[in-house]
């Protein structure tokens, strides 16, 4: 069993930069993929990154490819969301799941999921 709690998010202006962390619990984390989900009011959640166990390999949906990165530190059991160049579409509340797949767009396909952290870029 993983439990995922996020942190580091905030208001910040377009252009500016943010770095997300995902806390884990549990004694096979580092065997778990981990990705990150957002969601904006009134739409559905959508997937952002993806990263391996071993944190070798990494996805990222063409949105976000070139100005967000996604890492972990299997040793701290936390993973990590940097965002930069953020613009105003951006603007969600991310979360961090955990689960046998990086590649997953289906919030289903996810057995472990944080709570959310708030992340507004204004104009």
């Amino acid at each position: 069993q993983v439990q995922l709690v996020e942190s580091g998010g905030g208001l910040v202006q377009a252009g500016g930069s943010l770095r997300l962390s995902c806390a884990a619990s549990g004694r096979t984390f580092s065997t778990y993929a981990m990705v990150w989900f957002r969601q904006a009011p009134g739409k559905d959640r959508e997937f952002v990154a993806g990263i391996s166990g071993s944190g070798i390999t990494t996805y990222y949906v063409a949105s976000v490819k070139g100005r967000f990165t996604i890492s972990r530190d299997n040793a701290k059991k936390t993973g990590y969301l940097q965002m930069n160049s953020l613009k105003p579409e951006d603007t969600a509340v991310y979360y961090c799941a955990a689960g046998v797949t990086m590649y997953g767009r289906t919030r289903t396909e996810y057995d472990y999921w944080g709570q959310g952290t708030q992340v507004t870029v204004s104009s």
